[in-house]
């Protein structure tokens, strides 16, 4: 088999029906995911042991796959011509190879492109802070930051730094400088990356991912010396976002990053993809905007209360997830159905609809 070819057809095919995910396991066909569900390419033949190493190998070069081997998970991205760039991670399960491959398209979206909030692009304009985009895997965390770098590359001349692992979105420079480092290839590390990145001129960072209080501290500690830091966390919410990242820390630190986090929070979004009635996906979120009032529930250990200060902080931009889901239910935009998944508290979600 030409597996150069054969990886071309495929991702062709991934392109071409505006799938999110591309999946190649040992024993099956290469399967597709459309809208949340899982499609095999049954046209394509199932896939061997020899067949997934073939792929990999066009992909990631025989030296990296050899690593591959060696530590049975790998993080890669892999650029498909001038079409699109694919995420991608390669693991052993049971003895067998697989590959999951995100699709990130090549044209980064707009804001208003991707039904976000307007309010988004007040964080996008902030000189100095920290912003979070949160929620669990595969939710458009990664695109809504992209859509916020974009803004700030088409409307500043800033000089971004991303840290990413592995870089996803390439950005095209307009008015900022954009340099994009990868974890492994360019950097050794998150922590290493962010201890450099104050010395570089830098005005905005974007962390692909918070891993360890050392990155959380590093993190802070440069949204603290005035920079603007963008990142992300796999929390459900506002309220746990802030408790997650000080339990992170050993127990004779945590107050001291819990003023730190108080002082320098920008705001965190919590996102969820639904399934549109009309195909497709829409973006359900939840806004906390980081006032004196929340400032003071940090620093407080007062953050079971955030959940309220959301509920009725619209004057100063706050959305609450379950006004939104129920602002979608009333649309058309969501079934009933889809908006209980979704929210984390059903009882109060029922009121609204």
């Amino acid at each position: 088999m030409n597996y150069a070819e054969e990886l071309n057809e495929i991702l062709t095919t991934v392109v071409r029906e505006n799938a999110s995910d591309l999946h190649l396991s040992e024993g099956k066909h290469p399967t597709i995911r459309i809208n949340g569900a899982l499609l095999p390419l049954v046209k394509k033949n199932v896939l061997s042991h020899d067949d997934i190493a073939g792929l990999l190998t066009v992909m990631i070069g025989e030296e990296r796959l050899n690593a591959f081997v060696a530590q049975k998970e790998f993080d890669f991205s892999y650029r498909f011509g001038d079409i699109a760039r694919f995420r991608g991670n390669a693991f052993v399960q049971q003895g067998l190879f697989g590959v999951a491959l995100r699709l990130i398209p090549k044209q980064i979206k707009t804001l208003a492109d991707l039904s976000l909030p307007p309010m988004l692009e007040t964080f996008a304009r902030k000189k100095q802070g920290f912003f979070l985009v949160v929620g669990p895997v595969g939710q458009g965390k990664t695109t809504t930051l992209a859509s916020m770098i974009e803004m700030i590359n088409q409307e500043r001349a800033e000089h971004i730094i991303t840290i990413e692992d592995p870089i996803e979105y390439a950005y095209e420079q307009k008015k900022s400088i954009i340099d994009q480092r990868e974890v492994g290839v360019d950097t050794e590390s998150f922590e290493s990356a962010l201890l450099s990145v104050l010395r570089q001129d830098v005005n905005v960072i974007l962390l692909g991912e918070m891993r360890g209080h050392e990155t959380m501290a590093a993190a802070v500690t440069a949204a603290e010396t005035g920079h603007m830091v963008f990142s992300t966390l796999h929390t459900n919410n506002a309220a746990q976002t802030i408790d997650r990242i000080i339990d992170t820390f050993p127990p004779a630190q945590q107050d001291q990053i819990r003023v730190q986090l108080a002082s320098s929070l920008s705001g965190i979004f919590s996102q969820r993809l639904i399934p549109r009635i009309s195909g497709g996906m829409i973006p359900a979120y939840e806004l906390l905007v980081a006032n004196n009032a929340v400032a003071n529930l940090i620093r407080e250990k007062r953050t079971h209360e955030i959940n309220t200060v959301i509920e009725t902080g619209a004057a100063d931009g706050m959305i609450d997830m379950n006004r939104c889901l129920a602002d979608l239910v009333r649309r058309g935009e969501i079934s009933i159905e889809s908006a209980y998944q979704h929210s984390l508290n059903p009882k109060i979600l029922e009121k609204l609809i």
